[in-house]
């Protein structure tokens, strides 16, 4: 297997990956563009235009849409974050030229119908309503928007109900417009696919594009802020953030280590004390996730109103403790946990043409999976005990509480205990 890359000459990038195994391909077109490149006014609209890529182009209604694909066993889909959109497609390999023509069609020719915009308006403001009712999936949200607050990066992705219900077609083509240059776009194939015939197939369909002036997003500002919202539920959706490296920082792997042996797994130390010994939580986990500029080790856990105190305490006894005398075994685990991860999630087409997508992104390049692995190999124990010294030392966090918390302790107390 070998990743082949060519860029168009209007800044078009085609990266692919030959599976010869699989008779199967994934293809999709990543657009540099997400939630953060959205102004205050504009919050959810990304989203919003994701949605409406289903909802018919200039050459297909929605029902073609769906039936193109599925007429020939395939499968399509699409994803907003906040530093990309995706739109993509899993076919048989003969379908691989279909998948590329009806993804670029919903990304590039929607028509905006207004009967469209409100049936679709109404769909994500219930979306919105759902969310709201997930406790363990909106605290992640609200714990964003507490790091990163009156940032864009710290805003949903689906926007507030406010905005969402206000978008209209011409809020639809000026986002477009500013931010679906052919520059900002990648096609990205793995599985049964020619690279060659996609370029040109490639060409032929986005190489008219014309570059759009580049607009830079609003820079994260760490701020750390606490954000409690008290009611009614069986449980306290706890999380703690954590200021942590940015995509191209050279401690990222070593902040992934570190996260991955405090709350990785079933062995990790989390939940060895707090769920094993302690009985405190059914769900604790700890995660690195990074962003362009920015990153954030969170730290999640659910917990009754009557032993929010004590969990709490104890994840940051943890933190302290695990500062100080995590092991080598510890630390091996981690990577081993980090490096099989790494693999057996690149074994669908779908995962490798995502990846290939992300890595351009990033590093303007798609790194060969050793070079990660061997990024891991490189994390010492010396490195994570600094890094996690480190951690404390800046205590530069951030906190979401959400259910019967009256009792959970403020984040300036945490931030005490975590200096004690």
């Amino acid at each position: 297997m070998s990743v082949e890359l060519t860029t168009l000459p209007n800044g078009v990038r085609i990266v692919t990956e030959r599976m010869p195994s699989l008779a199967s391909a994934t293809v999709g077109l990543w657009i540099c563009a997400g939630g953060r490149h959205e102004r205050v006014e504009q919050n959810g609209i990304a989203h919003f235009l994701e949605h409406m890529a289903f909802k018919g182009t200039a050459r297909r209604s929605a029902l073609q849409i769906a039936e193109e694909i599925e007429d020939v066993g395939g499968y399509i889909n699409a994803y907003t974050s906040r530093e990309m959109t995706a739109y993509y497609a899993r076919v048989l390999g003969a379908d691989v030229p279909l998948a590329l023509d009806v993804v670029s069609d919903i990304a590039l020719n929607q028509v905006f119908d207004p009967k469209e915009i409100e049936v679709e308006r109404h769909v994500i403001l219930q979306e919105i309503g759902q969310a709201l009712d997930t406790p363990d999936d909106i605290i992640f949200d609200w714990l964003q928007e507490a790091a990163y607050p009156d940032q864009a990066i710290g805003r949903t992705i689906l926007g507030p109900e406010s905005r969402v219900a206000k978008f209209a077609r011409d809020d639809f083509r000026a986002f477009v417009a500013e931010h679906y240059g052919p520059d900002r776009m990648i096609v990205a194939a793995a599985g049964d696919v020619d690279h060659d015939a996609l370029v040109r197939q490639a060409e032929r369909i986005f190489g008219h594009l014309r570059p759009v002036p580049a607009r830079a997003f609003e820079p994260a500002r760490w701020e750390g802020r606490e954000r409690r919202e008290v009611k009614t539920l069986e449980q306290v959706h706890f999380t703690l953030g954590f200021e942590a490296p940015a995509y191209r920082d050279p401690q990222l792997y070593t902040a992934q280590v570190h996260a991955t042996a405090l709350g990785g797994g079933m062995s990790s130390r989390l939940f060895q004390k707090l769920r094993e010994e302690m009985g405190l939580c059914y769900a604790i986990y700890a995660q690195s996730g990074s962003y362009d500029d920015t990153g954030m080790l969170t730290i999640y856990a659910g917990t009754s109103g009557a032993e929010i105190g004590a969990l709490c305490d104890l994840t940051i006894d943890e933190l302290k403790r695990a500062a100080e005398d995590m092991s080598e075994a510890e630390v091996a685990r981690a990577k081993a946990q980090m490096k099989a991860g790494l693999l057996m999630g690149l074994e669908s087409p779908s995962a490798r043409a995502e990846r290939m997508a992300r890595m351009l992104q990033i590093h303007g390049r798609v790194p060969p999976v050793e070079e990660a692995a061997a990024r891991i190999d490189a994390v010492t124990r010396a490195d994570v005990l600094a890094y996690g010294q480190g951690q404390i030392a800046g205590a530069r966090t951030a906190m979401a509480v959400y259910g019967p918390a009256d009792k959970a302790p403020s984040l300036e107390t945490l931030r005490e205990r975590l200096a004690a």
